[in-house]
C-alpha cells in the first residue's frame, strides 16, 4: 500500500493537511510539558505494578489537558484511560512506564509514555471534527507483569478500532520482532544438614536446581533458531555448611507464537524435574498469567506509521535489514484488535535495549527528539486512521485475514 501523504480527506489516504499542522502545532505546544514528564519518569523509576508516581503524573496531564480520565482503570492500582471525543470509531494509544530492576529505564518505557501522551493529546484535538474517539490508555507492568492483558480481560480494549505506541531502540524499524513467551517461578524442597558432620541425611534443593539448569542447557543444543530458553537462580540457601533445604529459580521460555510455546514448555518441564528427580527433592513449578503472545503487526496501520514517520525525515526499516528480538504484552493485543508496535531509534547501534548505556541514552536529547518525533507519528497515524473510516475498514480486514 503507497499513498500520498498531502492526499485529500476522503480517499482513503491522510488527514487533511490544516489537521496534521494543527496536530503539529499541539506538540510543538506541548513539547516542554512531554520532555519534562518523560524525564521525571526516567529518574524516578518504578517497577511493574508499582508505578505510582507515574500514573499520577500522567493523569494529572491529561486531567490539566481537559480529557475524561479515570485513574486506576480496570483494576490496577497503576493503569488509566482517558477519553476524547463522543462518538464514532475509537483509536487508542498506549502508554508504559514500568523500570527493570536494577538498570532503571533500560528500555525507554519514559519515552513511551511521553510519546504515547503527546499522541493522545494531539489527537484528542481534532478526534470530534474528524467523527471519532480516542482512548488514552495507561497500561503497568510490561516487563512481566503482563498489564495489558490484565486490561483487555476487564474490557479495556472492547471496541477499539486499531491501537498504536512506539517503542524505543537502537536502531529505526518498521516492527519488534516480538515472540510468545510464558515465564514461570520454580521452588525446590530439599532437607537440610550439616554439610560437613552429616551430609548423607541432607536432600540438597540447589542441587536439584542446578542439574535443572544444566538439563535445559543441554536442550538449547535442539530447540529451534527462533526459540529462547533463559534461567536465573533467585535462592540458593543461606550457608554452605548447611545442604540448602530451599532453593528457587525464574525461567522465560519463548517460541514464535502461543502454539509454538505449548511443547517447548513441556520439553522444559521435563528438565526441570529430571533435576529435582536426581538430586531427591521436591520441585513445584508454577506458570505466571499471564503469557504474552506473538506480535502481529496490522500492514495497515504500519504503512501509515511508515509514511509519517519518513514525513519527519525518519525512515523504519522493515525486518530484515535489522532486527530486535524480545517479547511484549502488546502482541496480546494484537490478537485482539489492530495493532502496531514500531521501534524508534534512540542510541547508536551498538547499544541494545535492557542495558545500562541505553538507560543513558533514553534520557539523552536523542532519547527528547524521539519523544517529539514518536507522538507526532503516532498522532497523524490515528488522525489518518479517523478522517478516512476506509482505513479502519481496511485494517479490520487485514486483522481478521491476520488471524
Amino acid at each position: 500500500m503507497t499513498r500520498d501523504a498531502t492526499s485529500e480527506p476522503g480517499s482513503g489516504r491522510a488527514a487533511p493537511a490544516d489537521i496534521r499542522e494543527r496536530i503539529r502545532a499541539e506538540i510543538e505546544r506541548l513539547t516542554p510539558r512531554l520532555l519534562e514528564v518523560s524525564h521525571e519518569i526516567h529518574d524516578h523509576p518504578e517497577l511493574g505494578f508499582e508505578e505510582h508516581r507515574a500514573h499520577d503524573l500522567l493523569t494529572r496531564v491529561l486531567a490539566d489537558e481537559g480529557l475524561d480520565v479515570t485513574p486506576r482503570a480496570h483494576g490496577l492500582d497503576t493503569a488509566f484511560a482517558a477519553r476524547a471525543g463522543e462518538e464514532g470509531p475509537i483509536v487508542a494509544v498506549c502508554c508504559e512506564y514500568d523500570a527493570l530492576p536494577g538498570i532503571g529505564h533500560a528500555c525507554g518505557h519514559n519515552i513511551i509514555a511521553a510519546a504515547g501522551l503527546g499522541a493522545g493529546l494531539a489527537a484528542a484535538r481534532v478526534a470530534r471534527e474528524l467523527g471519532g474517539r480516542v482512548l488514552i490508555l495507561g497500561t503497568p507492568a510490561e516487563e512481566g507483569g503482563g498489564g495489558k492483558e490484565l486490561m483487555a480481560r476487564d474490557g479495556a480494549f472492547d471496541g477499539v478500532a486499531a491501537a498504536v505506541m512506539v517503542h524505543p531502540a537502537n536502531h529505526e524499524l518498521e516492527r519488534i520482532h516480538a515472540i510468545a513467551i510464558h515465564t514461570c517461578d520454580v521452588t525446590y524442597r530439599g532437607r537440610a544438614a550439616h554439610a560437613a558432620a552429616a551430609p548423607e541425611q541432607g536432600r540438597n534443593a540447589l542441587d536439584g536446581a542446578v542439574l535443572g539448569y544444566m538439563n535445559v542447557a543441554a536442550l538449547r543444543q535442539h530447540i529451534r533458531p527462533d526459540e529462547r530458553i533463559h534461567g536465573v537462580f533467585t535462592d540458593g540457601g543461606g550457608k554452605p555448611n548447611i545442604v540448602p533445604e530451599h532453593a528457587a529459580a525464574q525461567w522465560y521460555v519463548r517460541s514464535p507464537t502461543l502454539a509454538s510455546l505449548e511443547p517447548l514448555k513441556e520439553r522444559v518441564v521435563a528438565c526441570l524435574e529430571a533435576g529435582a528427580m536426581a538430586a531427591g527433592v521436591e520441585v513445584d513449578i508454577a506458570w505466571n498469567d499471564p503469557p504474552f503472545a506473538d506480535m502481529v503487526d496490522n500492514p495497515v496501520l504500519l504503512e501509515l506509521y511508515r509514511r509519517n514517520a519518513e514525513a519527519l525525515g525518519r525512515h523504519p526499516r522493515p525486518e530484515g535489514e535489522a532486527m530486535v528480538v524480545g517479547s511484549t504484552d502488546m502482541g496480546n493485543v494484537s490478537h485482539r484488535v489492530p495493532a502496531i508496535h514500531p521501534m524508534i531509534k534512540v542510541a547508536p547501534d551498538e547499544v541494545p535495549i535492557h542495558t545500562p548505556e541505553f538507560a543513558h541514552w533514553a534520557a539523552s536529547p536523542d532519547g527528547d527528539r524521539a519523544v517529539v518525533d514518536g507522538a507526532l507519528a503516532l498522532a497523524w497515524t490515528l488522525a489518518d486512521c479517523l478522517a478516512d473510516p476506509r482505513l479502519l475498514d481496511e485494517a479490520g480486514a487485514a486483522f481478521a485475514a491476520s488471524r
